[in-house]
């Protein structure tokens, strides 16, 4: 394979936007019949290289050779027309639609104008088939699981006939056996000489389906290397250009300095939710929450935020009862709340950088009493170095931020209030590791420093790393409070969940 002529070469790629370079001298090779990933840090250019890829963004320097020919592209339809085509993270697809109009979206076989349904289906299914799937087409996507419509985007991916296929955080939302129907599908599609090219911040996915790896740091290439020839350590140290320490020192974490209970919720639960639950959470405490998707992980959090109203129990601060019916009410007691999902639910992309990280702040204050515009300034810019927030201009919109970047903003929103519970709800999903030790230190700090933190996360190593104790979830039940001592391991948590806490 390496002796192969590349099928896409990207050769001295270079983008800037104002007052950021967000690409430079960059070269990208890939080979037919091979899955190369694409690594590196949130911010790294990942995204914009795949962008200047596929038509998004013109150049502003360097080539784009596909079988050996120069190619320009005005528009992701260039790209796909040529043979590019592109598998985004949020699945780019119309649910309303049927399988079958998915697949052949603007290519549906029509005869004297109109569309013949009987072809149609059959050339979908025919599609499908490819990778190994027998659906219904008939039946609308919504229907299906999101992995399946990532294998529906592959499928219209094909039909397109597709010969460099780029997969973007196509994993990030999966479950283990999605996963592997996934890896099922790109090593048929690699026996038939597709070439792919895989973006993933997971990296034992990486080690095991990627062939080669080119990993980009602050905007430049710094490598190409094959995947077997070097250690996710090696790996690690060249996307973020320093070692470990940070995540070792982490795990060496004295036991919490708590100095009362904070937060008591007893009996608390919602019809439909989360069966009723008591929860203790001591000030300066990290209080880890474990479970498979779909636990109840998320509503716990909002419960104890009021973005959810209970249908039982009670919640004590400070020995005091509350009433948790609202955000509003939440944030009185300086209780804060990062949504798993900061696009849908957290950040609002049309707002700069210092817009998003004052709102809950003058949310809190009221409409009617704005926050100066020099405050605003002078708050944000604290944060904006205290979290390493790049590029580190306050006035960039959100939205052209890098994941762990607007992770950050969304972070800097809440510490704003100086909180005395902050809830982080998979705070570090799609983020690099380099942004990920970052918030993983954070969280550390501001424990150390007597704040109470709730952490959610898929991730039982970091569910360790970061607790003092774990609350483990299943079937929407909290089924076990287990201290974070020398005999806690993932394996532990694993097979409490796989027990339902029975011993």
């Amino acid at each position: 394979m390496t002796s192969a002529a590349p099928i896409l070469q990207l050769t001295g790629i270079g983008k800037q936007f104002p007052g950021v370079t967000a690409l430079d001298d960059v070269d990208l090779r890939v080979l037919p019949g091979e899955v190369h990933a694409l690594m590196g840090e949130n911010g790294a250019g990942k995204s914009t290289l795949i962008k200047v890829l596929t038509g998004v963004h013109p150049a502003d320097s360097g080539t784009i050779l596909l079988d050996s020919r120069e190619v320009t592209f005005g528009s992701p339809l260039d790209a796909q027309q040529a043979g590019i085509s592109t598998v985004y993270q949020e699945v780019n697809l119309c649910p309303n639609l049927s399988v079958a109009e998915n697949v052949l979206i603007g290519r549906e076989p029509r005869r004297f104008g109109r569309i013949q349904w009987k072809a149609m289906r059959r050339r979908a299914a025919e599609r499908l088939a490819e990778l190994d799937l027998d659906l219904d087409v008939t039946a609308p996507l919504s229907q299906y699981s999101l992995a399946i419509q990532q294998m529906v985007a592959i499928a219209r991916a094909l039909e397109v006939k597709a010969r460099v296929l780029v997969l973007d955080e196509p994993t990030s939302s999966l479950d283990t056996g999605e996963v592997e129907q996934l890896f099922r599908v790109m090593r048929t599609l690699k026996e038939q000489g597709v070439a792919i090219l895989f973006v993933s911040h997971f990296l034992d996915q990486v080690y095991e389906i990627a062939d080669r790896m080119t990993i980009l740091r602050n905007g430049r290439r710094e490598g190409d290397y094959p995947t077997g020839e070097l250690s996710q350590v090696e790996l690690i140290a060249k996307m973020i250009g320093r070692d470990l320490a940070e995540l070792e020192r982490l795990e060496e974490r004295p036991p919490a300095r708590t100095t009362g209970t904070l937060l008591q919720a007893d009996g608390l639960g919602r019809t439909g939710g989360i069966e009723p639950f008591s929860l203790t959470i001591r000030e300066g405490e990290v209080v880890g929450l474990a479970g498979l998707l779909g636990s109840g992980r998320t509503e716990v959090a909002r419960l104890l935020f009021g973005a959810d109203h209970a249908t039982s129990g009670s919640v004590t601060l400070d020995g005091e009862p509350v009433s948790l019916r609202t955000p509003q009410i939440a944030m009185t007691h300086k209780i804060a709340f990062c949504p798993e999902d900061r696009k849908a639910d957290g950040l609002i992309p049309d707002l700069t950088v210092r817009e998003n990280v004052v709102l809950a702040l003058q949310a809190r204050r009221g409409w009617t009493r704005p926050i100066p515009r020099e405050q605003q300034a002078q708050l944000v810019d604290r944060y904006i170095k205290a979290l390493k927030i790049s590029p580190a201009n306050p006035e960039q919109l959100v939205r052209n931020l890098s994941g762990g970047n607007q992770q950050k903003v969304l972070l800097a929103r809440w510490l704003i209030l100086e909180p005395r519970l902050l809830i982080l709800d998979e705070p570090t999903r799609g983020i690099d590791v380099g942004a990920k030790a970052e918030i993983q230190r954070l969280v550390a700090e501001l424990s150390d420093g007597g704040m109470a933190v709730l952490f959610i996360s898929a991730e039982l190593e970091e569910v360790l790393r970061l607790s003092h104790k774990v609350g483990v979830l299943r079937d929407r039940r909290l089924i076990a409070e287990l201290p974070n001592d020398d005999t806690l391991t993932t394996e532990v948590l694993m097979q409490t969940i796989a027990s339902g806490g029975r011993s």
